[in-house]
């Protein structure tokens, strides 16, 4: 009997994310990574446009990272986190609140950027009941997208992927992305909100799944100011927009007022490992001190602060802080902006945006902006069979790469892009 493939396995046994598995098409077998690029079974090369999911950084496989994994575990793998510690969840900690704005003094770990949401309103909601002022109701955004537990998805926009738990989700108000025209507005509706408003959460500045929205950091700190006039606690999930994405290390660093709760995942560990983390300011870490141990915040996961993957953590951190890093960031974000004006009069584009490496083009479609397009999958394809991941929120294209991509590659993307604006 012959073997089996690697994908013929894959088939008998997974249940892919985000796959209607009826008709799929079959996985890529992907073997090795290497800089920016991945390589197939076959041998097959393909940029990494979007680092496979905002996590992967720095490239795929970087010796550094791989080094301090592999020195962590022949050290300590793992230890419960409740009532112990260990020196690279410490260090991670330390060295992150050096970086983040100001007011962040505390560092809660858990294990992706759902769960690092989760955690953010619970320590909000809970804020509220542990200071006896109890409030219910999360403002977020129109178009928003948080993550896929059933808190995350309650603040997440009403979508085809939450229509299943709709009954079950909390209530939620939102409220549109802020701009010249409606500021005035959207303040005096947060206001007639605010008695009853725990938290406000947004996506500082791109709202990643919906279709790489992208506001100005002006309204949103009118916004922010007015939560603070009206006493409503702010949720930044940076868990796509930082470490670098937008230009600056965190989204947050284009703002003038400061969000009391940040969200990180993603790319914290260079798209090494798992890895969720949640800061507060002291006043929310203050309300859960208390005598009455009902005022504890009870969330945590087995592999809470996991030494190996804090490890990890600290490498991409050392990556990420090098001159050369934060110069390529400014160099990817520069070829973004004249690839940008070069296309900007084609007439089957809709729109162009930018913000630091993060580039859109969206195809013009008419009304048909729904993520299930069909021409979502026409430019997958295309692009895969030129050797590019690029994978498309419906009739939007965006390209997310690695910190290391030179700009050969991303001139191979951008002719791509043009070849698939004449065909499409």
């Amino acid at each position: 009997m012959a073997e089996k493939s690697l994908v013929e396995r894959d088939q008998a046994v997974i249940w892919h994310p985000y796959t209607q598995m009826h008709k799929a098409a079959p996985p890529i077998p992907i073997v090795r990574g290497e800089g920016v690029y991945l390589i197939a079974e076959d041998g097959t090369k393909f940029i990494d446009a979007i680092s496979s999911w905002w996590v992967n950084i720095h490239g795929h496989s970087h010796p550094y990272i791989a080094e301090k994994v592999a020195e962590q575990l022949r050290t300590l793998e793992h230890v419960i986190f409740a009532g112990f510690t260990h020196p690279s969840a410490v260090e991670l900690a330390e060295r992150l609140i050096a970086i983040l704005p100001n007011n962040q003094k505390r560092v809660f770990y858990s294990d992706n950027g759902s769960t690092a949401v989760e955690v953010a309103l619970k320590m909000c909601l809970q804020y509220w009941s542990n200071v006896e002022q109890p409030r219910t109701k999360v403002l977020a955004f129109h178009g928003s997208y948080h993550g896929d537990t059933f808190g995350a998805m309650a603040v997440s926009a009403r979508s085809s992927f939450t229509r299943p738990f709709e009954k079950l989700l909390f209530e939620v108000e939102f409220i549109d992305l802020p701009n010249a025209t409606n500021i005035s507005a959207l303040k005096e509706q947060l206001s007639d909100l605010a008695p009853e408003l725990a938290a406000f959460i947004f996506e500082p500045l791109v709202q990643g799944a919906s279709g790489m929205n992208m506001y100005e950091a002006k309204y949103l700190d009118e916004l922010l100011e007015h939560c603070k006039k009206e006493g409503v606690l702010t949720i930044a999930d940076e868990v796509m927009t930082g470490f670098g994405r937008t230009g600056k290390l965190f989204a947050s660093n284009h703002l003038y007022e400061q969000p009391d709760v940040m969200c990180f995942s993603k790319g914290i560990t260079g798209g090494t490992m798992a890895l969720g983390l949640t800061t507060c300011t002291s006043r929310i870490y203050d309300a859960f001190l208390s005598e009455d141990k009902m005022k504890t915040l009870f969330h945590g996961h087995s592999f809470t602060a996991n030494p190996v993957t804090c490890s990890a953590a600290l490498a991409s951190l050392d990556l990420l802080l090098k001159p050369e890093t934060l110069n390529d960031i400014e160099r990817i974000a520069d070829q973004h902006r004249q690839f940008a004006l070069s296309i900007s009069g084609h007439q089957k584009i809709r729109n162009l945006r930018q913000t630091g490496t993060i580039l859109a083009v969206e195809w013009e479609t008419g009304n048909n902006t729904s993520y299930f397009n069909s021409l979502r999958d026409d430019l997958y394809n295309f692009f895969l069979g030129e050797g590019i991941i690029l994978r498309p929120l419906g009739n939007i294209v965006y390209i997310m790469p690695p910190y290391c991509i030179t700009n050969a590659q991303l001139g191979c993307i951008y002719k791509q892009i043009i070849k698939a604006l004449e065909k499409f």
